[in-house]
């Protein structure tokens, strides 16, 4: 046999069965209109190159068309979630030669039937694939027991529930972002004996598996090395925003000597601002997320550091975990965690640019 090139092509393996390259193309794709003696010395050649179609061609001949579903949180333009929808725009215009489509449904973070009530539309549509930001594990438990029964892959993104994996998770380790954090705040408030931690909460829910395991690992740090320190906390109402000052302003009258905060949503913004109306210039504040009020709050000196994650490599990588399974029948790492990403106003602008 002829030397081939590293890169077996269909000319050359009509060259060595000696037909036509429209001839290897049919016998590839199971089409009619070749002859016995053909189709035989073609799969022959391919047998002994042990040759792998080439599965972008073969996607792009299929002409078959690929329906996604992404179960999100409710939110405004601007605010975390804007990101992951931008990465799944770009992977949509990525992919749009094999007729991909995404449809989004929101749910409200703080209302587990909302949950229930959006993954049931979901169901109805019967997707070929979906990616789902994941609520708390009986509820999220319901919705993966039904795409299994119907063989449908999924993704999470933003927070992974371990025991009921995913074909793949796009995320923080958040236990281990938590335990960063704590790092860092500890840097910043080196013997004060007391510190904050800030939640958006509403009726005991606060709205993300992330943040609740952020905390988690933020208080296994503090109880590993400042099991003296003191953890305060302060519980702004998720759907109040207009009473934020008036418990900012009670809960610093109660606590003057309290100078180190955290919050772990990506909602820092509220606490910075405030500190920058109040002219409190004497605290150290860390958050989440680059949201452009929080970058502001960076860059003006109220939030000293903010922990990025990348959401819309997270969106833009879902889908194409979604496509790589299912029309190029690739194999899809399961666990797939971002970067940690410490930034400050010094770095802010070389990361946004990057």
């Amino acid at each position: 046999m002829n030397k081939l090139p590293d890169r077996i092509r269909i000319k050359d393996i009509a060259r060595l069965a000696d037909v036509s390259v429209g001839t290897v193309d049919r016998v590839i794709h199971g089409r009619s209109g070749v002859s016995e003696s053909s189709r035989k010395r073609v799969e022959e050649i391919l047998k002994q190159l042990d040759y792998q179609p080439n599965m972008y061609a073969s996607a792009l001949a299929s002409n078959k068309k690929y329906s996604f579903a992404c179960l999100l949180p409710q939110h405004l333009e601007g605010e975390y979630w804007t990101d992951v929808e931008k990465g799944i725009s770009k992977a949509l215009s990525t992919y749009s030669d094999f007729n991909t489509t995404v449809k989004t449904t929101y749910y409200d973070p703080y209302d587990y039937q909302s949950f229930v009530n959006a993954s049931d539309a979901i169901i109805a549509q019967h997707p070929d694939g979906v990616m789902v930001a994941p609520t708390v594990r009986e509820y999220t438990r319901i919705f993966t027991g039904q795409l299994a029964e119907l063989d449908i892959p999924y993704i999470y993104i933003d927070s992974n529930i371990k025991d009921i994996p995913p074909l793949a998770f796009f995320g923080q380790n958040s236990r281990q972002s938590g335990y960063f954090a704590a790092r860092m705040l500890m840097l910043l408030a080196g013997n004060e004996k007391e510190i904050v931690i800030f939640r958006k909460i509403h009726e005991g829910i606060v709205g993300s598996n992330q943040q609740e395991n952020r905390e988690k690992g933020f208080r296994q740090y503090m109880k590993e090395h400042h099991p003296a320190c003191n953890i305060l906390e302060l519980d702004l109402h998720a759907e109040r925003n207009d009473e934020d000052a008036l418990m900012l302003d009670n809960f610093f009258r109660e606590h003057p000597t309290v100078r180190n905060g955290i919050t772990f949503n990506s909602k820092v913004y509220i606490v910075g601002e405030y500190l920058q109306t109040r002219e409190k210039n004497n605290f150290n504040l860390i958050g989440y997320d680059l949201l452009e009020r929080n970058v502001a709050c960076l860059k003006q000196g109220s939030v000293y550091f903010l922990i990025a994650q990348q959401p819309e490599l997270q969106g833009y990588n879902g889908i194409k975990a979604l496509c790589d399974h299912l029309i190029f029948k690739k194999e899809v790492n399961c666990i797939n965690y971002m970067p940690i990403d410490l930034l400050t106003v010094e770095t802010i602008d070389y990361y946004s640019n990057k």
